[in-house]
């Protein structure tokens, strides 16, 4: 396992990476992003997803992290869109409250794998 320290939001963030998301990233030839969404709804839930875009803070050649808080529009369950409801950007007047200290990164059986926390 490698860690690293990057800043977001003012924030420093560990980042852990496993072996084997050490290995997957070595065979990368482009960088893929690791986006930890925060997800303000009736409940709040927090995720993160994988992407292949330019967004993020460089972590190593080929892992760059990302914070995105979101939000619905509204609570109802009328207008869900593939199992979910319509999202906006979550605009936070302090962020660093918000920016998590740590994501660990993984990948298991072709898939990555990611938690953050406070």
């Amino acid at each position: 396992m490698t860690t690293s320290t990057i800043q977001i939001n003012d924030k420093l963030v560990e980042v852990r990476i496993s072996n084997n998301a050490n290995k997957a990233l070595a065979a990368r030839t482009t960088a893929i992003t690791a986006e930890m969404e925060l997800y303000f709804s009736c409940l709040i839930r927090k995720r993160v997803c994988f992407y292949e875009n330019d967004k993020g803070t460089l972590v190593t050649d080929s892992l760059k992290v990302d914070f995105h808080p979101v939000m619905t529009r509204h609570c109802a369950d009328t207008e869900l869109k593939d199992g979910l409801p319509p999202m906006t950007d979550f605009p936070i007047d302090n962020p660093q409250t918000f920016t998590p200290r740590w994501l660990s990164i993984d990948f298991q059986k072709g898939e990555w794998l990611g938690e953050f926390g406070y």
